[in-house]
């Protein structure tokens, strides 16, 4: 490894739902250079979502190389590099070639992407077990999770499993790649497996066994012990290191879920203050939002997921809840209504524009008839149901570009409702939430930052990161190249601090009246749900 601190770099991978991203950052956390390289997804069928995970490694790959190049880092100087990734689910064969999840039987298509809700029976026949382990997943299973996903699989293609010889999570499949190692994340084992990360053994033969996956360890090379988050899993292999233009001296670290790899790049330099760390939520917040909250003692919320011990810091346990559709339900609004066309930055741009002009001209109480459950992609939490479908109440025969505008504006205000909701929820099971941090790319909408802190009450803080998720990633790889001696130590040398925005005490009554609407829709729509069975 390099001498001095100063001359001793890391490489943050981040692979989200539709690219790879890669940066190179400095021993402060600071962003040198950053590339990002579109991913494949496949949709078969409706609710099927699938990559391919050797599309996904070129793309790391051309990402990485690129970043350096940006960086203009000499790659000798790269010590340590970890990867965050989606909850996707990767399967391969026996002797580590791709097999297929797919319907096509294309074996290209050997991972299930972590939206895919293809398994929505599978995870009914989960949470009707009862077994303890639901205790850490708000009391119902998720589709997005891994074991049902696996059920379908043994279900449906019999054949996939019979050849079937490793499972990863996507984070660990990139580690498996670039090390040889089989070894799995805590993070990514006890948020989507089942793991019992704070228990003598952490797997659960009796649940497994109750799904009909009794054979799901042995058969998918899972370790019976879990790494925490930031071991050494090894230095990069000759090929690895080739493709992604670093060197053998580079050491890589047990990765994460990308989300909770943002939840460390705003939330991880508190580490020296755990005492007032249950006071601060991540939000993390993309195609889809996360919520992630830390504490010193396990606090469990109804319908959210958790609490998970050592998924992101050592020792303390992590509370998730989450939105399953926000960006994504923006772009699919903007394109159901077909006043515009496909959705893209340029058009949520000009959206938001409009947005501001027709609320200068009518007031903050813009379409306040206009009312949506954004709910289109079931509700993660607080109410954990899949089945959950979304409203919208208040349309009329308007097809107009101003139309469009009011219902996106409705819409922000919608996702801004649905934070409070888990926060709601989080508060009233013991934390004391009053600032919220977020990052990803609804940071670039002021609609939704203004409503975050209106909404809410809380004071928001947006990442002086650029890439706050790769920040938190880079903590890792730091930890793992030894440049610090633990992973607490790296996240307070490598934060970043950011930006303040206190909430608005004039928009409180009009949006709390939102809130009390918000909450009846939920109620009638159960009501109405009542009334079909």
């Amino acid at each position: 490894m390099a001498g001095a601190i100063g001359s001793r770099y890391v490489c943050a991978v981040d692979v989200g739902t539709g690219s790879a991203r890669a940066g190179i950052l400095d021993a402060g956390g600071n962003l040198l250079g950053r590339v990002e390289h579109p991913i494949l997804m496949n949709r078969p069928l409706a609710d099927h979502a699938e990559h391919d995970s050797e599309d996904i490694w070129k793309s790391v790959c051309i990402a990485v190389r690129g970043a350096l190049a940006a960086s203009k880092v000499d790659p000798s100087h790269v010590v340590g590099i970890s990867f965050d990734a989606t909850c996707s689910l990767v399967v391969r064969d026996t002797e580590g070639k791709p097999l297929s999840v797919s319907t096509s039987g294309e074996n290209r298509w050997d991972t299930i992407v972590w939206l895919d809700h293809r398994a929505l029976d599978e995870a009914d026949e989960c949470t009707a077990t009862g077994h303890r382990v639901l205790s850490y997943l708000g009391g119902v299973m998720s589709p997005e999770m891994q074991t049902p996903k696996l059920m379908w699989l043994k279900r449906h293609l019999p054949e996939t499993w019979n050849r079937a010889g490793y499972f990863f999570d996507l984070a660990d499949y990139l580690g498996w790649k670039a090390t040889g190692s089989l070894v799995r994340s805590q993070c990514t084992l006890t948020c989507k497996w089942t793991y019992l990360a704070h228990e003598e053994r952490g797997w659960q033969p009796d649940y497994l066994e109750a799904v009909g996956l009794s054979d799901m360890v042995e058969r998918g090379n899972l370790p019976e012990l879990a790494s925490a988050v930031g071991t050494d899993i090894g230095p990069l292999t000759l090929e690895a290191a080739t493709a992604l233009g670093l060197t053998t001296s580079c050491h890589v670290g047990a990765g994460l879920i990308d989300a909770y790899a943002g939840a460390l790049g705003v939330l991880g330099g508190f580490a020296g203050d755990l005492a007032q760390i249950d006071r601060h939520l991540a939000l993390i917040a993309g195609t889809s939002s996360c919520l992630m909250a830390l504490s010193r003692e396990p606090i469990s919320f109804s319908g959210g997921w958790g609490p998970y011990h050592g998924v992101a810091l050592p020792d303390v346990w992590l509370s998730e809840g989450g939105q399953s559709v926000t960006g994504a339900l923006l772009d699919h609004v903007t394109r159901w209504h077909g006043a515009v066309g496909e959705p893209n930055p340029a058009l949520h741009k000009k959206i938001t524009e409009r947005i501001v002009e027709l609320r200068a001209q009518e007031g903050p109480d813009l379409a306040s008839r206009l009312h949506v459950l954004p709910d289109f992609h079931g509700n993660r939490s607080p109410l954990a149901d899949p089945h959950a479908v979304g409203v919208i109440s208040g349309l009329t025969l308007d097809a107009s570009f101003d139309s469009l505008c009011r219902l996106y504006w409705r819409t922000c205000v919608a996702i801004a409702l649905g934070v409070r909701h888990i926060l709601d929820a989080l508060n009233d099971r013991g934390y004391a939430i009053d600032t919220m941090h977020v990052t990803g790319g609804h940071t670039k909408s002021p609609l939704l930052m203004e409503l975050y802190a209106d909404a809410t009450g809380c004071t928001v803080i947006t990442s002086a990161a650029e890439d706050a998720v790769l920040l938190g990633t880079a903590m890792v790889a730091a930890t793992a190249a030894g440049i610090y001696p633990d992973l607490p130590a790296a996240c307070i040398a490598m934060k970043q601090g950011g930006h303040a925005r206190q909430p608005n005490p004039a928009a409180r009554d009009r949006l709390d009246r939102d809130y009390r609407i918000f909450l009846e829709m939920h109620a009638q729509r159960k009501v109405l749900d009542a009334l079909q069975s």
